[in-house]
Protein backbone atom coordinates (compact mmCIF):
# COMPACT_ATOMS: atom_id res chain seq x y z
CA UNK A 1 0.00 0.00 0.00
CA UNK A 2 1.36 3.02 -0.82
CA UNK A 3 -0.46 5.90 1.69
CA UNK A 4 -0.15 8.99 -0.12
CA UNK A 5 -1.87 10.34 -3.35
CA UNK A 6 0.19 11.78 -6.04
CA UNK A 7 -1.10 12.61 -9.22
CA UNK A 8 -0.18 10.42 -11.98
CA UNK A 9 0.89 11.44 -15.51
CA UNK A 10 1.03 9.98 -18.80
CA UNK A 11 2.62 12.43 -21.24
CA UNK A 12 2.71 11.55 -24.90
CA UNK A 13 5.41 13.43 -25.90
CA UNK A 14 8.58 14.21 -24.05
CA UNK A 15 8.07 18.00 -24.04
CA UNK A 16 4.93 17.58 -22.31
CA UNK A 17 6.63 15.02 -19.27
CA UNK A 18 9.61 17.77 -18.89
CA UNK A 19 6.49 20.37 -18.64
CA UNK A 20 4.75 18.18 -15.67
CA UNK A 21 7.96 17.87 -14.16
CA UNK A 22 8.46 21.08 -13.15
CA UNK A 23 4.75 22.04 -12.46
CA UNK A 24 5.33 20.24 -8.88
CA UNK A 25 7.54 20.20 -5.87
CA UNK A 26 9.04 16.27 -5.59
CA UNK A 27 8.64 14.62 -8.96
CA UNK A 28 9.29 11.38 -10.09
CA UNK A 29 9.72 10.05 -13.68
CA UNK A 30 8.15 6.23 -13.92
CA UNK A 31 9.51 3.83 -16.32
CA UNK A 32 8.81 0.17 -15.59
CA UNK A 33 8.00 0.74 -11.81
CA UNK A 34 9.68 -1.09 -9.76
CA UNK A 35 12.05 0.65 -7.83
CA UNK A 36 9.33 3.61 -7.45
CA UNK A 37 7.12 1.36 -5.82
CA UNK A 38 8.81 -0.34 -3.88
CA UNK A 39 10.40 2.27 -2.20
CA UNK A 40 6.67 4.40 -2.03
CA UNK A 41 5.39 1.32 -0.02
CA UNK A 42 8.41 1.72 2.96
CA UNK A 43 8.32 5.48 2.96
CA UNK A 44 11.70 6.46 1.51
CA UNK A 45 10.25 8.60 -1.19
CA UNK A 46 7.20 10.18 -1.50
CA UNK A 47 6.28 11.76 -4.71
CA UNK A 48 3.51 14.90 -5.35
CA UNK A 49 3.77 13.20 -8.70
CA UNK A 50 4.68 10.75 -11.17
CA UNK A 51 5.61 11.19 -14.44
CA UNK A 52 5.11 7.74 -16.74
CA UNK A 53 7.45 7.73 -19.40
CA UNK A 54 5.80 4.83 -21.40
CA UNK A 55 3.71 6.71 -23.97
CA UNK A 56 6.83 8.60 -25.40
CA UNK A 57 7.56 7.18 -28.81
CA UNK A 58 11.57 8.01 -29.13
CA UNK A 59 11.76 6.45 -25.20
CA UNK A 60 10.17 2.80 -26.91
CA UNK A 61 12.78 2.45 -29.75
CA UNK A 62 14.59 -1.04 -30.16
CA UNK A 63 16.10 -1.00 -33.76
CA UNK A 64 19.18 -0.16 -35.58
CA UNK A 65 19.28 3.23 -37.20
CA UNK A 66 22.59 3.72 -39.87
CA UNK A 67 25.60 3.16 -37.71
CA UNK A 68 24.18 2.60 -34.53
CA UNK A 69 21.58 0.33 -32.65
CA UNK A 70 19.21 2.57 -30.89
CA UNK A 71 17.41 1.39 -27.19
CA UNK A 72 14.81 3.98 -25.73
CA UNK A 73 14.97 4.50 -22.22
CA UNK A 74 11.27 2.75 -21.43
CA UNK A 75 12.71 -0.34 -23.36
CA UNK A 76 12.66 -3.55 -20.72
CA UNK A 77 14.99 -5.90 -19.93
CA UNK A 78 13.53 -8.69 -21.65
CA UNK A 79 12.90 -7.25 -24.75
CA UNK A 80 16.20 -5.61 -25.09
CA UNK A 81 17.70 -9.21 -24.60
CA UNK A 82 14.75 -11.08 -26.92
CA UNK A 83 15.92 -8.75 -29.67
CA UNK A 84 19.68 -10.40 -29.39
CA UNK A 85 20.64 -6.62 -31.44
CA UNK A 86 23.50 -6.46 -28.69
CA UNK A 87 24.70 -10.19 -27.55
CA UNK A 88 27.02 -8.85 -24.57
CA UNK A 89 23.77 -6.64 -23.09
CA UNK A 90 21.34 -9.68 -23.73
CA UNK A 91 23.57 -11.74 -21.06
CA UNK A 92 24.05 -8.75 -18.93
CA UNK A 93 20.02 -8.19 -18.92
CA UNK A 94 19.41 -11.97 -18.87
CA UNK A 95 21.26 -12.41 -15.28
CA UNK A 96 19.42 -8.77 -13.40
CA UNK A 97 16.58 -10.37 -11.26
CA UNK A 98 13.92 -12.57 -12.25
CA UNK A 99 11.59 -13.39 -15.67
CA UNK A 100 9.16 -11.05 -13.89
CA UNK A 101 11.12 -8.47 -13.31
CA UNK A 102 12.70 -8.21 -16.21
CA UNK A 103 9.71 -7.69 -18.18
CA UNK A 104 9.46 -4.55 -15.89
CA UNK A 105 12.73 -3.06 -15.34
CA UNK A 106 13.75 -0.26 -18.19
CA UNK A 107 17.30 0.37 -19.51
CA UNK A 108 16.52 3.82 -17.97
CA UNK A 109 15.13 2.67 -14.70
CA UNK A 110 18.46 0.62 -14.46
CA UNK A 111 20.77 3.07 -15.17
CA UNK A 112 19.01 5.95 -13.12
CA UNK A 113 18.05 3.80 -10.31
CA UNK A 114 19.22 3.86 -6.73
CA UNK A 115 20.69 0.30 -6.61
CA UNK A 116 24.34 0.34 -6.52
CA UNK A 117 24.90 -2.22 -9.04
CA UNK A 118 23.56 -0.71 -12.33
CA UNK A 119 24.95 -3.40 -14.72
CA UNK A 120 23.15 -2.48 -18.25
CA UNK A 121 25.75 0.59 -17.35
CA UNK A 122 28.49 -1.99 -18.48
CA UNK A 123 28.12 -2.76 -21.72
CA UNK A 124 27.24 0.72 -22.65
CA UNK A 125 30.83 2.02 -21.29
CA UNK A 126 32.45 -0.80 -23.41
CA UNK A 127 31.06 0.55 -26.43
CA UNK A 128 31.34 3.96 -26.23
CA UNK A 129 27.78 4.44 -26.16
CA UNK A 130 26.03 7.83 -26.47
CA UNK A 131 23.34 8.61 -24.46
CA UNK A 132 20.38 11.00 -25.32
CA UNK A 133 19.03 13.10 -22.20
CA UNK A 134 15.93 14.82 -22.19
CA UNK A 135 14.59 17.86 -19.85
CA UNK A 136 13.32 21.14 -19.38
CA UNK A 137 16.18 22.66 -21.15
CA UNK A 138 15.73 20.08 -24.24
CA UNK A 139 17.65 17.06 -25.62
CA UNK A 140 20.91 16.71 -25.08
CA UNK A 141 23.36 13.63 -26.58
CA UNK A 142 26.64 12.87 -24.78
CA UNK A 143 29.24 10.44 -24.41
CA UNK A 144 28.12 7.68 -21.10
CA UNK A 145 31.45 8.92 -20.17
CA UNK A 146 30.06 11.94 -19.45
CA UNK A 147 26.78 11.03 -18.44
CA UNK A 148 27.94 8.08 -16.13
CA UNK A 149 30.09 8.48 -13.64
CA UNK A 150 29.32 5.76 -10.57
CA UNK A 151 25.95 6.93 -11.58
CA UNK A 152 23.91 8.99 -13.83
CA UNK A 153 24.71 12.32 -13.86
CA UNK A 154 21.59 14.20 -15.11
CA UNK A 155 20.79 18.03 -14.89
CA UNK A 156 17.31 18.97 -13.14
CA UNK A 157 14.50 17.62 -14.42
CA UNK A 158 16.66 15.34 -16.85
CA UNK A 159 15.43 11.74 -18.26
CA UNK A 160 17.45 9.10 -19.75
CA UNK A 161 15.31 9.10 -23.50
CA UNK A 162 17.61 6.98 -25.63
CA UNK A 163 21.31 5.19 -25.82
CA UNK A 164 22.69 5.05 -29.07
CA UNK A 165 25.85 1.82 -29.46
CA UNK A 166 28.12 1.89 -32.32
CA UNK A 167 27.16 -0.49 -35.00
CA UNK A 168 30.85 -2.14 -34.77
CA UNK A 169 30.53 -3.04 -31.22
CA UNK A 170 27.77 -5.35 -31.48
CA UNK A 171 29.83 -7.54 -33.14
CA UNK A 172 32.99 -7.94 -31.02
CA UNK A 173 34.01 -10.61 -29.03
CA UNK A 174 32.35 -10.50 -25.82
CA UNK A 175 32.90 -12.10 -22.42
CA UNK A 176 29.87 -11.38 -19.66
CA UNK A 177 30.55 -13.49 -15.69
CA UNK A 178 28.27 -12.75 -12.99
CA UNK A 179 29.86 -14.18 -9.59
CA UNK A 180 26.93 -14.14 -6.70
CA UNK A 181 27.54 -15.69 -3.96
CA UNK A 182 23.89 -17.44 -3.41
CA UNK A 183 21.49 -17.48 -5.70
CA UNK A 184 21.92 -17.26 -9.33
CA UNK A 185 19.59 -13.89 -9.63
CA UNK A 186 21.51 -12.48 -6.35
CA UNK A 187 23.02 -9.14 -6.48
CA UNK A 188 26.88 -9.69 -7.54
CA UNK A 189 29.93 -10.00 -6.00
CA UNK A 190 31.49 -9.48 -9.37
CA UNK A 191 30.23 -8.64 -12.42
CA UNK A 192 32.42 -7.96 -15.68
CA UNK A 193 31.52 -7.82 -18.63
CA UNK A 194 34.65 -7.92 -21.53
CA UNK A 195 34.67 -6.75 -25.59
CA UNK A 196 38.11 -8.10 -27.28
CA UNK A 197 39.04 -4.90 -29.38
CA UNK A 198 42.04 -5.26 -31.64
CA UNK A 199 44.80 -6.33 -29.91
CA UNK A 200 43.51 -5.26 -25.95
CA UNK A 201 40.21 -5.71 -24.07
CA UNK A 202 37.90 -4.01 -22.76
CA UNK A 203 36.55 -4.53 -19.21
CA UNK A 204 33.79 -3.31 -16.94
CA UNK A 205 32.81 -4.40 -13.63
CA UNK A 206 29.67 -4.06 -11.06
CA UNK A 207 29.79 -5.64 -7.81
CA UNK A 208 33.67 -4.84 -7.00
CA UNK A 209 32.93 -1.36 -5.77
CA UNK A 210 30.08 0.75 -4.54
CA UNK A 211 29.24 1.74 -8.28
CA UNK A 212 30.22 0.34 -11.60
CA UNK A 213 33.27 1.19 -13.44
CA UNK A 214 35.42 1.03 -16.36
CA UNK A 215 39.00 1.06 -15.59
CA UNK A 216 41.41 2.13 -18.89
CA UNK A 217 44.70 1.54 -16.07
CA UNK A 218 43.06 -1.91 -15.84
CA UNK A 219 42.19 -2.35 -19.80
CA UNK A 220 46.29 -1.51 -20.50
CA UNK A 221 47.41 -3.98 -17.75
CA UNK A 222 45.16 -7.11 -19.25
CA UNK A 223 46.53 -6.07 -22.89
CA UNK A 224 49.98 -6.26 -22.32
CA UNK A 225 50.97 -9.34 -24.04
CA UNK A 226 54.72 -9.00 -23.19
CA UNK A 227 53.79 -10.60 -19.81
CA UNK A 228 52.48 -13.75 -18.53
CA UNK A 229 48.90 -13.78 -18.13
CA UNK A 230 49.20 -14.03 -14.55
CA UNK A 231 51.27 -11.69 -14.39
CA UNK A 232 48.76 -9.02 -16.56
CA UNK A 233 45.76 -9.96 -14.24
CA UNK A 234 47.94 -9.23 -10.90
CA UNK A 235 49.21 -5.96 -12.54
CA UNK A 236 45.05 -5.26 -13.70
CA UNK A 237 44.11 -6.03 -9.84
CA UNK A 238 46.90 -3.33 -8.62
CA UNK A 239 45.04 -1.37 -10.79
CA UNK A 240 41.80 -0.91 -9.42
CA UNK A 241 40.45 2.76 -8.57
CA UNK A 242 39.85 1.59 -5.01
CA UNK A 243 39.61 -1.38 -2.67
CA UNK A 244 37.07 -4.11 -3.29
CA UNK A 245 33.79 -3.80 -0.73
CA UNK A 246 32.85 -5.50 1.93
CA UNK A 247 29.23 -7.01 3.17
CA UNK A 248 27.24 -9.44 3.88
CA UNK A 249 27.91 -11.12 0.57
CA UNK A 250 31.65 -11.06 1.15
CA UNK A 251 34.87 -9.46 2.38
CA UNK A 252 36.95 -7.18 0.53
CA UNK A 253 39.93 -10.04 0.01
CA UNK A 254 37.05 -12.64 -0.98
CA UNK A 255 36.14 -10.29 -3.82
CA UNK A 256 39.21 -9.82 -4.84
CA UNK A 257 39.74 -13.82 -4.94
CA UNK A 258 37.01 -14.17 -7.46
CA UNK A 259 37.77 -11.55 -8.85
CA UNK A 260 41.34 -12.70 -9.95
CA UNK A 261 39.78 -16.04 -11.44
CA UNK A 262 36.66 -14.14 -13.30
CA UNK A 263 40.04 -12.10 -15.18
CA UNK A 264 41.59 -15.49 -15.67
CA UNK A 265 38.84 -17.04 -17.02
CA UNK A 266 37.88 -14.25 -19.38
CA UNK A 267 41.80 -14.26 -20.95
CA UNK A 268 41.36 -17.87 -21.45
CA UNK A 269 38.10 -17.65 -23.55
CA UNK A 270 39.00 -14.11 -25.40
CA UNK A 271 42.59 -15.34 -26.34
CA UNK A 272 44.45 -12.52 -24.56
Amino acid sequence: MIARNFAYLQPDTKEQAAAFYQEFAEPFYYGGGSEIITMCRAGDIAPDAVIDLKRIPEANVLRLEGDALVIGGCVPLRAIGDSGLFPLLKLVCGRIADHTNQCRITLGGNLCGTIQYRETALALLLADALVVLFGPGGARAVSIHEAFDERMRLLHGEFVLQARIPAQALFLPYVHVKKTAGEKIDYPLVSLSALACGDGVRVALSGLLPYPFRSRAMEDALSNRSESRERRVQNAIQCLPAMPMADYQGSAEYRQFVLRQTLAAMMEVLNL
